[in-house]
């Protein structure tokens, strides 16, 4: 593996890439997108993937990636412009792209913005919000767990992050209704480090799930976009932003297998199934 770092005037990117540039087997590399989680969240995933050259990256203001912006919110069009940049930089282009998460609606505006840049995208659960019926409800739910954040901290609003995240169907009154968990309901440190940035539980990162797609430029672009969804996702909140997703394309959500974050090994302590994931990724990126 090869460290790197792009440097523009707003971003120090770093990324990394397994494998030779150009490949030497002539097939496209694979570039990893993913946000909040930097590149060493894809680990497990790469490993699977030997004989494929994979560019990773920290995203601008994660990981060893260090922003001089003056900005502290996470965009993903800003962001897909890093992408654009880092394609470029590399001379790797068009790359097939895996994204998850918040990196899919970055690689969906990525394609939005620069279609020729990627010949497939295969984006994992993008927590879109404008696309789900209960939009509303759904931003009030957001404000709920970035609310227990700026009150308790970490602990706090994770607890609250998992229990929207894992709730099923929409956010009824049922929902709100329910006793506010604390960090002891899921083994999460109480202690408050005092700290208030953390890009997934503060509202940094809104623009992500607040990004709308733009349908037109999507379903006219010459990339090939698949939205996936993981099996076992059920009807929470990022499997009905998927299958949501899917639909305004006119598609319906490829299933992968396991959770959320099933592309990973023992990077988060919630391992998914990584070695039928990259199978089913080959599957899916040679079409």
């Amino acid at each position: 593996m090869k460290t790197g770092t792009l440097v523009t005037p707003e971003v120090e990117l770093t990324y990394d890439v397994r494998g030779p540039l150009p490949p030497a087997d002539g097939r496209r590399p694979i570039l990893m997108v993913g946000q909040p989680m930097a590149a060493d969240g894809f680990a497990t995933l790469a490993s699977f993937l030997p004989d494929r050259t994979v560019i990773t990256y920290d995203p601008r203001g994660i990981g060893r990636s260090t922003r001089k912006d003056g900005r502290t919110d996470h965009d993903p069009e800003v962001q897909a412009a890093d992408l654009h940049a880092l394609v470029q930089h590399l001379d790797a282009g068009p790359v097939e792209v895996f994204a998850s998460s918040g990196g899919a609606v970055t690689a969906l505006a990525l394609v939005t913005a620069h279609p020729e840049d990627v010949t497939v995208l295969v984006a994992h659960e993008p927590p879109l919000i404008p696309v789900l019926p209960d939009a509303e409800a759904a931003e009030r739910a957001r404000a709920g767990f970035r609310d227990a954040y700026e009150a308790g901290g970490f602990g706090a609003g994770m607890a609250a992050f998992i229990a929207m995240t894992s709730w099923e169907g929409e956010f009824t009154e049922e929902y709100f209704a329910q006793p506010v968990p604390g960090p002891a309901d899921f083994g999460l440190p109480a202690e408050d480090d005092g700290s208030r940035d953390d890009p997934l539980l503060s509202d940094r990162s809104w623009a992500v799930s607040s990004y709308r797609l733009d349908v037109g430029a999507l379903t006219a672009a010459s990339t090939r976009i698949v939205i996936a969804v993981g099996e076992e996702t059920g009807d929470t909140f990022t499997g009905r932003t998927a299958v949501a997703a899917a639909e305004l394309l006119g598609q319906e959500a490829t299933v992968f297998p396991s959770h959320h974050g099933g592309f990973a090994g023992d990077e988060f302590g919630y391992p998914g199934q990584p070695e039928a994931f990259a199978r089913r990724l080959r599957e899916v990126l040679a079409g």
